[in-house]
């Protein structure tokens, strides 16, 4: 990634698009998106080298549909592409190239005295070139402002190749001027060196690497250890009032960090849909009795018995009480049927409680928008650095699932902690896992037959890049 080999230079692509991939009409955006140019100006402007700069490379259309008082784009390198030897283009200053080529251009800046001076290379257009190398063996990464609009344009980019790319980060949907739109970055699918699952994405502007959603909770948890209080006892860290946000629109919050039990997940989440909350019923797979299973808590240092059952601190907060599984599967019912008729209803929520391992209390509440399920959970008290990857990837599956059954699409999932706690025993794992880079979440895919949520089964779910 981001190679400075002696032959080519790698680049990412810089750009802003319609639902239609449109980018312009008549050389101009068809928007006015003050906050979304600040991005561009951010990302292709910003160095991890005070020392260095970024060049931008485009098409002389562009260039020459760029506002003259703009022209050259302060702070950066411009590579103009163009084959007319007859050009009024100004390369006297320093600050502009002209190359024939997108090769050349690529062949150029990987040699002295750019090799040295150029932190990163940035594609930005134009449509036509854009067609032969925005999803092109060279490109790192695509960053793209996804603009929720579809109005007539005249030149317009490919999509994303998911074949080649997989999404690192999307933003929050952004209402400005009354268009809506978000920030989205994918970067190269790769396939890391033998031996070694590792993968570094470094290349990316450190703006948009550390916007990862895995941050927020490798930010939590070093907060925890490093700033937490102290119970009498010295066996606890705990921080109170805590908050991560989740955009479930393109992937799945699997954190990639830690191994997280993907199967108990599924199981846990089938058990609750379907009205079931003891594992020994008929049909459970009695998934926590696997070797898998094992490993996964012993690594923790935490044992499953057959006595746990829902009791395991694993599963705080994935059940809702034991005393009648029709009327848990009832209230689930009652949340969907509101969701379904009553989407603006205030108190479309769902209380769940285990009185075994109090405190350990867990509500949670849905919102509907913009045709988008939303859902946000509140634990009164629960471990950080075990159990709150697995609630995020549970309640993100119900969300999910919920979505997926009253037709719309899964939006934000917001995971609020009141106690939030690690224990002394695994700072040196904490630790460890806080050294390891963050990987692209994988992609969710649910069986589009299946539209009510208890006949959804294991098999109908398909986790991507996992």
């Amino acid at each position: 990634m981001e190679s400075h080999n002696a032959q080519r230079r790698s680049y990412q692509v810089v750009i802003a698009a319609t639902r239609d991939m449109g980018i312009g009409m008549d050389m101009k955006l068809p928007w006015d998106l003050p906050n979304e140019y600040q991005f561009f100006q951010d990302v292709t402007t910003r160095t991890s080298d005070p020392r260095k700069r970024n060049a931008t490379i485009m098409g002389r259309k562009s260039w020459e549909a760029t506002p003259l008082e703009f022209r050259p784009l302060p702070g950066r390198l411009n590579v103009v592409l163009t084959r007319s030897t007859c050009h009024n283009i100004p390369i006297d200053d320093g600050n502009v190239l002209v190359s024939s080529s997108m090769e050349s251009a690529l062949e150029l800046l990987a040699t002295p005295p750019y090799s040295f001076s150029i932190d990163k290379v940035f594609f930005i257009g134009g449509g036509e070139l854009l067609r032969h190398y925005m999803n092109g063996p060279s490109c790192d990464a695509i960053h793209l402002t996804e603009v929720d609009i579809s109005v007539p344009c005249d030149t317009f980019a490919p999509r994303v190749d998911t074949c080649l790319y997989r999404p690192w980060y999307s933003s929050l949907p952004i209402v400005e001027n009354g268009i809506r739109y978000c920030f989205n970055t994918y970067v190269r699918r790769t396939v890391p060196n033998v031996g070694s699952d590792f993968i570094q994405y470094s290349f990316l502007p450190n703006m948009v690497f550390e916007r990862h959603e895995e941050f927020g909770y490798l930010n939590l948890v070093q907060n925890i250890i490093s700033n937490g209080d102290m119970n009498d006892n010295s066996t606890l860290l705990s921080k109170f009032g805590c908050q991560l946000r989740f955009n479930l629109r393109k992937t799945f919050p699997l954190l990639t960090t830690k191994k997280v039990f993907w199967l108990g997940v599924i199981e846990k989440v089938l058990q609750l849909v379907s009205g079931s909350t003891n594992p020994k019923e008929k049909g459970s797979n009695h998934i926590w009795e696997s070797d898998e299973a094992k490993e996964y808590l012993d690594s923790f240092g935490m044992n499953a018995t057959e006595e746990d059952g829902d009791n395991h601190p694993l599963l705080c907060g994935l059940h809702w009480g034991h005393s009648d599984a029709r009327q848990e599967l009832s209230q689930l019912s009652d949340v969907i049927n509101k969701i379904k008729n009553s989407p603006h209803d205030r108190g479309i929520t769902l209380s769940a409680f285990t009185l075994s391992v109090s405190p350990c209390q867990t509500s949670a509440q849905f919102y509907v928008a913009n045709g988008e399920l939303s859902c946000q959970i509140y634990q009164s008290s629960t471990e950080a650095s075990l159990v709150i990857p697995f609630s995020i990837a549970a309640y993100s599956l119900l969300t999910c699932l919920m979505a997926h059954v009253c037709d719309l699409v899964a939006g934000d999932y917001i995971h609020a902690v009141g106690d939030a706690y690690v224990n002394t025993s695994h700072i040196k794992a904490i630790q460890k896992q806080l050294q390891i880079s963050p990987k692209p979440f994988p992609i969710l895919k649910i069986n589009p037959k299946k539209t009510k949520i208890d006949h959804i089964e294991a098999s109908d779910l398909d986790l991507l890049d996992i």
